[in-house]
């Protein structure tokens, strides 16, 4: 029995959705070719070999990168710890309800496509087409950065100077092709334990850092908020007094939204997600806890530790040549701990492998998504035995080869350029969800389907969205303002550099969406005859089998210590996760 009809008992308005369920079933030919956004044939077919863990994981290994790790530098020489503690708490809050309303689409229907195809088929198909294209131009652009953030990493043993960063460069590209080639399975499983060790390093970071600005650390000082007296918890940017202390905060919304890039990315992988409607609408719900822990407190901590003025921080105006580009690196050598910051950079150089190792994955998934829509040529959605579309990865990893600007210029100037171009996309990215979940919750009500009817309600629902809608919209309009605003001696010429980086995105995106209208002759989708339905019955199939044989191997395993020991890991570890 499809999910729609579990609900008769318990939903008023289910003869409604009865209704409709029968008007847009497929027939049996139909659901063998599949429908717009779901693929089912061999060839083409994605396989849905991620569990829950993988899922979860793989969010948290996008999300826990170069932004948390070594943006969070710049943000605090930039603006101090208490501009850096602000906002990352903002956006953070800004990404919960992005996560929300995304996750609301994709517990009702997983599309194949991902948040592209639901944009499509709510909105419009030129904001699908438009989307697709501004998510994968994000990909194939972090990726890179990420790659080029580690051999920023590298530096703090090899100086440029000896070994060109191109070297490691090409053996990071050649091992994330690898892996992300042998299939979903191989790469799930391998990117859960890069992720865990991930997890288990930054838990472990932040229990130091409470440790050392405690006075646990081999110089027993304790710190305390001491920093935020002196040199202080607000520094400023451009101009002085207040409004400089504003222009610093403001900038640091910036780096805070980049670290925060990448938690979205669970809306590609519910096409290859195992029980999608229980798996995804779990993981975004524990979102809010991940963002609390791992972001909030790992800023507000980072800010007793080191000092906004530091020369150690390698994007401080004066920095040592030996600056680090991880600030927590910075934190453990001024505590005095020898052998440590040496093993933390390594483990920072895995954080970075593994995000530009998911980051590969979702650049390929895009593409593969925009040719299941008809976006892309078809040869993009064609998989191999598999199901890894090998073409949609060959371009994206081709793309990756831009980390190579590092073997000409100073790794943090194309880091910068990179964090411009990556955050103007994932801001139009973020824009974009919003809007389609907007649309889609005017098309349930227009169409009477009721919030009883769904996996996962957005907690602030249509409401939060408008919120958030509107101060993406205010970020990715002044994200930098700094090429527009001097102070009276900086006076020059106009970096023209940062404002193309800066604000490249918004034309391309508003081109593509008017381009595809006037070529395709597209109209905007009306809520009353938005396609809820379709595809729907296939994946109700899917998930029935699912649930029936992790029944069966329930009934096997009853009573055994695993079931235990899932136990114990569902109450007590995996919110962190």
């Amino acid at each position: 029995m499809a999910i729609h009809q579990r609900y008769s008992s318990s939903s008023p308005d289910a003869d409604t959705m009865e209704k409709h369920a029968q008007e847009q079933t497929l027939s049996t030919m139909d659901s063998q070719r599949g429908v717009r956004g779901v693929e089912v044939q061999e060839g083409s077919r994605l396989h849905r070999g991620l569990k829950a863990r993988h899922i979860t994981m793989i969010a948290i290994g996008g999300a826990i990168g170069t932004g948390l790790i070594i943006g969070t530098g710049k943000a605090l020489a930039q603006a101090g710890p208490g501009s850096i503690f602000i906002s990352y708490t903002v956006v953070g809050f800004l990404v919960y309800l992005v996560m929300c309303a995304l996750g609301e689409m994709a517990a009702w229907l997983p599309l194949s496509s991902g948040f592209t195809g639901y944009a499509v088929r709510f909105c419009d198909p030129a904001l699908g087409f438009s989307l697709g294209y501004t998510y994968w131009f994000k990909y194939i652009i972090v990726t890179p950065n990420q790659l080029t953030a580690g051999a920023l990493i590298i530096q703090y043993w090899v100086d440029r100077d000896r070994v060109n960063p191109g070297v490691f460069i090409a053996v990071f590209w050649v091992a994330i092709v690898c892996i992300n080639y042998f299939g979903i399975r191989f790469f799930g499983e391998f990117e859960f334990w890069l992720s865990t060790i991930k997890v288990i390093v930054i838990i472990g970071v932040i229990i130091l850092s409470l440790v050392l600005a405690l006075g646990g650390g081999p110089d027993h000082d304790r710190k305390g908020f001491r920093y935020w007296n002196d040199p202080g918890a607000f520094a400023e940017y451009i101009d002085e007094g207040a409004t400089g202390r504003f222009l610093a905060f403001w900038s640091t919304m910036v780096t805070a939204t980049f670290a925060y890039l990448g938690t979205e990315l669970v809306g590609v992988t519910v096409g290859e997600a195992q029980n999608p409607r229980k798996t995804i609408p779990r993981a975004i719900k524990l979102t809010f806890y991940r963002i609390l822990f791992f972001y909030c407190l790992s800023v507000l901590l980072l800010g007793m530790l080191v000092p906004y003025n530091s020369e150690e921080l390698a994007f401080a105006n004066k920095a040592s040549s030996s600056a680090s580009a991880s600030p927590f690196v910075v934190a453990v050598k001024i505590a005095g701990i020898k052998a440590l910051p040496g093993i933390l950079n390594g483990c920072i150089l895995l954080f970075v492998f593994s995000a530009s190792n998911s980051d590969l994955y979702i650049a390929s998934r895009t593409l593969y998504g925009l040719a299941c829509e008809g976006n892309a040529p078809r040869l993009f959605k064609r998989t191999d035995a598999r199901g890894v579309p090998i073409f949609a990865l060959g371009l994206s990893a081709a793309f990756a080869l831009l980390a190579f600007m590092n073997v000409s210029d100073d790794s943090k100037i194309v880091f910068g350029y990179f964090v411009n171009l990556t955050t103007i996309f994932g801001l139009l990215t973020w824009i974009s969800i919003l809007v389609t979940h907007i649309y889609f919750v005017k098309a349930r009500r227009a169409q009477n389907v009721p919030d009883t009817a769904l996996a996962f309600t957005a907690p602030l629902g249509i409401a939060g969205s408008y919120g958030a809608l509107a101060l993406c919209i205010l970020i990715a309009l002044t994200k930098n303002f700094n090429v527009f605003v001097h102070s009276p001696s900086t006076y020059g010429d106009f970096d023209y550099k940062n404002f193309i980086t800066g604000y490249l995105g918004i034309p391309l995106y508003l081109i593509m969406i008017l381009g595809y209208k006037l070529i395709m002759k597209s109209k905007g989708v009306k809520p009353e005859t938005a396609d809820l339905f379709s595809g729907k019955d296939i994946i109700d199939r899917e998930e029935e089998e699912f649930l029936a044989e992790k029944a069966r191997r329930d009934a096997l395993r009853k009573g055994s210590v695993g079931k235990k020991g899932g136990w114990f890991y569902r109450r007590f570890v995996s919110w962190l996760f």
